[in-house]
């Protein structure tokens, strides 16, 4: 046993070989994890996240309708779809000129509820945010 400085650290090493087997083998592989980490970045940009609440709402909106209703400039909104649609995150349908796009799963759609709620859950009273509710 080595003495720990840390206030975070243990004091004893290996208390639950058990628990540190179960998480060890549970893990996701370096791939899964790279992905899981870069869909968290992806959502993390406000433009981004502005979008995916709109098309959570409304369902499915063009880049015009997403412009106007997140007001962001339609060459933004292009760029940030563009990197949502590489990712799985949304899709888009061609309906003559204009493309619709739409949030691609359901789970996309639980994460974005999860984490708006998990938000306003756990605001302090003074810090609510001002969330309309779904």
């Amino acid at each position: 046993m080595r003495p720990v400085s840390s206030l975070d650290g243990c004091t004893v090493e290996g208390i639950h070989p058990e628990r540190v087997a179960l998480v060890l083998a549970a893990a996701p592989d370096p791939d899964e994890l790279a992905t899981v980490t870069g869909v968290f970045r992806l959502l993390g940009d406000p433009t981004r996240a502005r979008l995916l609440y709109a098309l959570l709402e409304a369902g499915e909106l063009c880049v015009c309708d997403l412009a106007a209703s997140t007001g962001t400039a339609e060459s933004t909104v292009s760029q940030s779809l563009r990197m949502l649609r590489a990712s799985g995150v949304v899709t888009g349908r061609r309906e003559g000129r204009n493309v619709y796009y739409r949030l691609s799963d359901g789970h996309v759609r639980m994460l974005l509820d999860v984490t708006r709620e998990h938000v306003v859950h756990t605001a302090a009273p003074d810090d609510a945010p001002t969330l309309p509710r779904r």
